[in-house]
């Protein structure tokens, strides 16, 4: 039993507490549950390049506490990080209805970065609550079985007599009652029950689980800015700091002069920081920091360096030459992922042939707080405090650049003002760290300003989708050839990849659920020119708006009704093994338990057609348009009602979205992450786009690079959740799955609205012309 001091009283309840080792020995009279909980492993995703490789590893997910403190305030640990999902709330909430705790004396400290002491800390994948609902339930129960043990041995009753419900145990038959804070100590002596000695409640019984009445246990502090984000750290004597970074991927330095930066006044030191060697993995790209008394200064004092810079082999890059590029490797035979039946033979065969090819460019994921870290060094310990998706993989990190051990890095994870997968990587915390380095320790909070988030990023991959149907006198296919052609996120991971991985591949690719009895679907080599990285949903985004804008372009050529044309295209429900159609990924999942169900599939397209009103006539100008998508374990739908005015001009009235991710443990994020989904796939669908001339990003900041403004945002965004409640089922994930089919969603609409088919993301005024 290890003992954790409990977090002080007067701490509000979302107070970003950091669990420290040196706690671990105080605590006395403190119920503390350490629980090590396995999912099954999953590595398929660690094959090709091994798992320190790849940070989002999905590795087994052990270890979470439960802390009771004397005065009955009940603290979870939460390991992932809270970046507007919920997930420090959720797992607050599993624990606290097992524990029949009353959620107005439930705390939540947020880990510190130790992979080895809390397990898999990579907040990504959609996978938190997938991977921790039931072990957060077991030592809830725990919790609450220790209780009732320690209150029956006190009263000298039979435990089976003893009930605890909402911070209260009693015993009927005597009158007797305590509260959870005064049996903790005696409680905390007790051994911990194990495997069937831990009884889950009936689901029947439930308080907080489904139930959607709880709120961010952040959201006060959050809304009156208490709340501490990476940006927020002050510590004593801190100094701040920016890089200039090379414009171009793979650039360098070749000369510099300080000079006139030294001379802007709050400026202390000028510090070069040498570049990765290949591959560049989660390091700095090198370049120069300007250390300041304040991030002004710093930014200023930037402005007045003067560098000559080598832009190195990708200064010629431009996004324009390379569309064409992958337009002409799309048009080739590419390597083969995925084969059943004989295509060749099949199109050969068909009534008619249909084919065509969908472009997304480079997105960035510009998250509301960018990148942001402080660094202190002192006494041979290195403290981070860091907006980070990644802890393990910071600590790591950082612990290698400066030549220590990981156990001398000590990472505390503040709240994230979005992530989007761009803070999984920690390439600004180790430039922090460098920084703190040649101060002498002082500790320095290095900023990246919108303007070095949208150049220096790492970017969703640019795609070309080509897809080429035979279909028989029906107009079904009979043959389905997919050719995708994208930088692959594995090119940071090993110099020269230039196919896309597993994980890519089975982000609707090569698990296309479609009962087609002829199909192929090859991947064709694009080397990358930029950093690749994850961005909300991935893969799924450029497989899905291709996917399925041609189903509904195969819809009209068959004169058909695209919903009900999709719905075919699915086929009966039935279960579908992935590995059996070439994905041995599955989101990191076992395929036995998490395998792809057609029948889900269709429920949520049906869903959101029956939200949208499908088949309603609507206003001249406007139309409806639909579209399904499988990620991360997960089925979603989105329906749209989009308007297109006399000048081009596009306005989306209304989204209809349907999900089902399996039972659901807090209803409330769920659509709020559905919402924010649909306001973010259609900016993907009609406004965003990073584009690159002479190796540079053209765009700079939010008046180029263009999110969904609130006043674009559709009028009106239902959220259908699918009934799941049956909670010995396995969960999906939120997250991720709400992005991709918003856009082929719009797109569809705009079609039926105009007539006219745009292949290319994002619309903007393509339909002024």
């Amino acid at each position: 039993m290890n003992l954790m001091s409990p977090l002080s009283a007067a701490e509000p309840a979302s107070a970003l507490s950091n669990v420290s080792r040196r706690g671990l020995l105080g605590g006395a009279g403190a119920l503390v549950l350490a629980l090590s909980l396995r999912t099954p492993p999953a590595r398929a995703a660690e094959t090709q390049f091994g798992a320190d490789a790849m940070p989002n590893g999905w590795r087994d997910d052990p270890t979470l506490f439960v802390a009771i403190a004397p005065d009955g305030t009940v603290t979870v640990t939460c390991h992932r990080s809270e970046m507007g999902q919920g997930v420090r709330t959720s797992i607050a909430l599993v624990v606290a209805d097992e524990l029949e705790a009353d959620w107005a004396k439930v705390k939540v400290a947020q880990a510190e970065g130790d992979e080895a002491r809390f397990g898999n800390q990579d907040t990504d994948g959609s996978r938190s609550l997938r991977h921790f609902f039931m072990p957060m339930r077991r030592a809830g129960a725990a919790a609450r079985a220790m209780l009732i043990a320690a209150a029956a041995k006190e009263w000298g009753v039979p435990a089976a007599e003893v009930t605890a419900e909402n911070h209260v145990l009693r015993h009927a038959k005597s009158g007797r009652q305590t509260g959870y804070g005064e049996m903790a100590k005696a409680a905390s002596g007790l051994p911990v029950p194990q495997g069937d000695a831990v009884r889950l409640k009936d689901a029947s019984a439930f308080r907080y689980i489904g139930k959607g009445q709880i709120g961010l246990i952040d959201n006060r502090d959050i809304t009156t800015g208490r709340a501490t984000y990476g940006l927020d750290t002050r510590l004593d004597g801190m100094l701040y700091a920016v890089v200039a970074h090379p414009p171009v991927f793979g650039g360098t330095v070749k000369s510099f002069d300080a000079a006139e930066t030294l001379k802007v006044p709050g400026v202390v030191k000028v510090v070069p920081i040498d570049p990765p060697a290949p591959p560049v993995e989660f390091q700095p790209l090198g370049g120069v920091a300007v250390i300041a008394k304040n991030t002004w200064a710093a930014i200023k004092g930037r402005e007045a360096l003067k560098i000559t810079w080598d832009d190195g082999p990708n200064a010629s890059y431009d996004s324009d030459a390379y569309r064409a590029q992958l337009e002409e490797a799309a048009r080739k035979p590419g390597k083969v992922v995925r084969q059943e039946g004989d295509v060749d033979a099949a199109m050969k065969g068909a009534a008619k042939r249909v084919e065509a090819e969908y472009y997304i460019p480079h997105l960035v994921q510009a998250p509301m707080e960018p990148p942001a870290a402080t660094v202190r060094i002192r006494d041979g310990q290195v403290e981070v405090w860091a907006a980070t998706q990644a802890p393990q993989a910071t600590r790591d990190r950082v612990a290698k650049r400066l030549g220590i051990g990981a156990d001398k890095v000590t990472v505390h994870v503040t709240l994230l003002g979005g992530g989007f997968g761009r803070k999984s990587k920690p390439d600004y915390v180790v430039e922090a760290a460098l920084c703190s380095q040649a101060m002498g320790g002082t500790p320095v909070k290095l900023t990246w300003t919108r303007e070095d988030d949208l150049h220096h990023g790492y970017y969703h991959t640019v795609s070309v989708e080509r897809l080429e149907a035979g279909l028989d006198a029906k107009g079904m296919p009979v043959a389905w050839l997919h050719r995708s052609v994208a930088p692959t996120i594995g090119s940071i991971f090993a110099a020269g990849a230039d196919h896309e991985i597993p994980i890519e591949l089975g982000m609707g690719l090569v698990n296309t659920p479609f009962a087609i009895p002829n199909l192929r679907m090859e991947n064709p080599s694009a080397p990358a020119h930029v950093r690749i990285g994850w961005f909300r949903s991935v893969s799924n985004i450029p497989h899905a708006f291709a996917i399925q804008s041609f189903v509904a372009e195969l819809a009209h050529a068959a004169g058909r009704d695209p919903k009900d044309y999709l719905l075919d295209l699915i086929g009966p429900a039935r279960i579908i093994d992935p590995v059996k159609i070439g994905d041995a990924w599955n989101y990191g999942e076992d395929p036995a338990r998490y395998p792809i169900d057609t029948g889900r599939l269709r429920r949520v397209i049906e869903a959101a057609a029956t939200g949208i009103g499908w088949g309603r006539k609507v206003e001249k100008g406007r139309g409806l348009g639909i579209a399904g998508h499988y990620s991360f374990v997960t089925y979603t739908a989105a329906a749209a009602e989009v308007e297109v005015g006399p000048k081009g001009e596009i306005t989306v009235h209304q989204v209809d979205i349907a999900v089902d991710c399996g039972p659901q443990v807090n209803p409330e994020r769920v659509r709020s992450q559905l919402e924010g989904a649909v306001v973010m796939g259609m900016g993907l669908a009609l406004t965003a786009e990073i584009s690159f001339k002479n190796g540079r990003t053209v765009q700079d900041n939010l008046d180029t690079y263009e999110l969904t403004r609130i006043d674009a945002a559709p009028k009106t965004i239902n959220v259908h959740l699918l009934p799941g409640q049956d909670y010995g089922k396995p969960l999906g994930g939120v997250g991720e799955p709400g992005v991709p089919p918003v856009a082929p969603a719009i797109v569809n609409a705009v079609f039926a609205a105009t007539g006219r088919r745009i292949r290319q993301l994002p619309l903007r005024d393509k339909l002024s012309a």
